[in-house]
């Protein structure tokens, strides 16, 4: 019985642990698609976007909530590395900035969401 609650205890940590990188955004622009976890577009409109994003100064904003992001400027420090399109119809999530931090969230469901 005792081996079973460290295992137990073992999985829980695993399990923790495995899921904290899952929602940071610090975050590569890419200049080949190929590169790329995922393909945005930016709107100009905030009701066409899939996710608000507000861009912060401090790596430690990003950390944990993917709707606030910190440009990175190694690729190997990234949590997510992106592509811009200039094609909404080429885009995997089409994005909005924002200049306050409040406004920042997804706002439409996407197969993306969870995994910046």
């Amino acid at each position: 019985m005792n081996s079973t609650i460290k295992y137990t205890a073992l999985f829980i940590i695993i399990l923790f642990f495995s899921g904290l990188g899952l929602n940071a955004s610090n975050i590569y622009i890419t200049k080949y698609k190929s590169d790329a976890d995922a393909v945005i577009y930016e709107s100009k409109y905030k009701s066409d976007a899939h996710l608000v994003v507000y861009i912060s100064e401090y790596k430690s904003d990003a950390s944990g909530n993917e709707s606030i992001w910190y440009y990175t400027k190694y690729k190997s420090d990234a949590d997510a590395k992106l592509y811009t399109s200039e094609y909404k119809s080429d885009s995997d999530i089409i994005i909005y900035f924002t200049k306050y931090k409040s406004d920042a969230g997804w706002k439409k469901d996407n197969n993306y969401k969870g995994k910046l």
